[in-house]
């Protein structure tokens, strides 16, 4: 069965989550800060009347905050207990199976992060690690 994956960057990494969990891309907007969130949840937007959480995945990650560009996106994504806005710095491209292969984590990074990551995916010119979306917003107690 072919999957497919948006592939998204955060600094000078790659990741994907399946296509399939992606309801929409969309443009930073304005956050609303929820009082005594976690850092890495910045907050909930209105998308189209629905209020969406929505997390930084930089902080997420343990990545450094920078400030929005013009290349931030917001990816929306249907997880189990409901809508949730995952933002990134560039949302790149959909990758389908047929042009990666995929391999499992490797022993040596079984650390805090590869409890998010599913495999990473390799191809002739792509590198990147297949995040778990739901795992990403369920352990609110990791920052």
């Amino acid at each position: 069965m072919e999957q497919k994956w948006v592939v998204f960057s955060l600094g000078t990494n790659t990741y994907g989550i399946d296509v399939q969990s992606v309801r929409s891309i969309e443009r930073v907007q304005p956050v609303t800060r929820v009082p005594n969130a976690p850092t890495h949840v910045k907050g909930v937007i209105n998308l189209r009347g629905v209020v969406t959480p929505v997390i930084d995945l930089r902080l997420r990650l343990g990545y450094e905050a920078i400030e929005p560009t013009d290349e931030t996106r917001i990816l929306i994504a249907s997880l189990n207990q409901g809508d949730a806005g995952f933002i990134v710095d560039r949302a790149n491209e959909v990758v389908e199976s047929e042009d990666v292969r995929l391999e499992p984590i490797p022993e040596s990074s079984r650390d805090m992060l590869s409890a998010h990551l599913t495999a990473i995916a390799k191809g002739e010119d792509k590198l990147f690690s297949l995040l778990d979306a739901n795992a990403l917003f369920e352990e609110q107690h990791a920052e």
